[in-house]
């Protein structure tokens, strides 16, 4: 007789942060975090680094370089950081989609548009980065900044990437690094899992979420491997620059 026992167990489990859970509960779990913490999101990232995140976007920006009458696709693109600033340099010539798992933080950011008389040229979608609700060859650029560390599956959001982009699109991703140059890495380690969660507790009330987010820093690809993952999802001129000795690391590709 075939063995039926246990057949529910086959359950593919994934990371999250330190632990382990279901494939299908991360996407619950990350969502809810968000959701949870969307109210003090700016603030906490401008505590965290000190504003240096700022400067990392404003390195990214400036390598993508966007061109009026383009159309550019921001994941994870919570409370508009990216997005304001793209829509800054298409100068009302052009289309930016922000698209994130967690509703909070595009209410967040439709706000913050609306406060800074943004009231065209930035659209808002709740989605998943592994199944975009967007058509195939549908954008000209892609970003992604401090998101995919949180998703599921890296490469179905690589991949959707790839989708979305047209032949010869630019996608860049922003992300922490789990490598940090030798002089700074132990400071930052007990920078990272003690202030960082306190500041959370402190800030936002969810010391918890953060210590996630620190976590899942450690859990990400470091940057070469990242950029060979990149390369399979059908990119081509794959570059990553490091960044702040390697806190973060900036990467650049486009779509063949």
């Amino acid at each position: 007789m075939p063995d039926t026992e246990n057949s529910d167990n086959s359950a593919e489990q994934v990371d999250f942060g330190y632990g382990r859970v279901e494939a299908e509960e991360k996407l619950h779990l990350v969502r809810d975090l968000f959701d949870r913490v969307a109210g003090r999101y700016d603030l906490m990232n401008d505590l965290m680094s000190a504003g240096t995140h700022r400067l990392w976007k404003r390195q990214m920006i400036d390598w993508l370089a966007p061109k009026p009458g383009a159309c550019h696709l921001d994941v994870a693109g919570g409370t508009g950081d990216i997005a304001f600033r793209v829509n800054t340099r298409l100068a009302g010539e052009g289309r930016v989609i922000v698209c994130d798992l967690s509703e909070n933080m595009v209410l967040q950011g439709r706000a913050r548009g609306w406060d800074r008389g943004i009231l065209s040229g930035v659209e808002w979608l709740v989605g998943n980065g592994e199944a975009l609700p967007l058509a195939a060859r549908s954008v000209d650029s892609y970003t992604i900044a401090f998101g995919i560390r949180n998703v599921t599956h890296i490469e179905k959001v690589l991949a959707e990437a790839a989708r979305v982009l047209k032949p010869g699109g630019r996608f860049m991703c922003l992300e922490f690094s789990p490598e940090q140059a030798p002089g700074i890495s132990r400071l930052y380690e007990i920078y990272s899992f003690s202030v960082i969660p306190w500041l959370g507790g402190m800030v936002a009330g969810d010391r918890d979420s953060y210590r996630y987010l620190v976590e899942s820093i450690r859990r990400f690809p470091a940057p070469e491997n990242f950029a060979n993952m990149i390369r399979a999802a059908g990119f081509g001129g794959v570059k990553w620059r490091p960044l702040s000795a390697g806190i973060a690391a900036l990467h650049s590709a486009w779509r063949i």
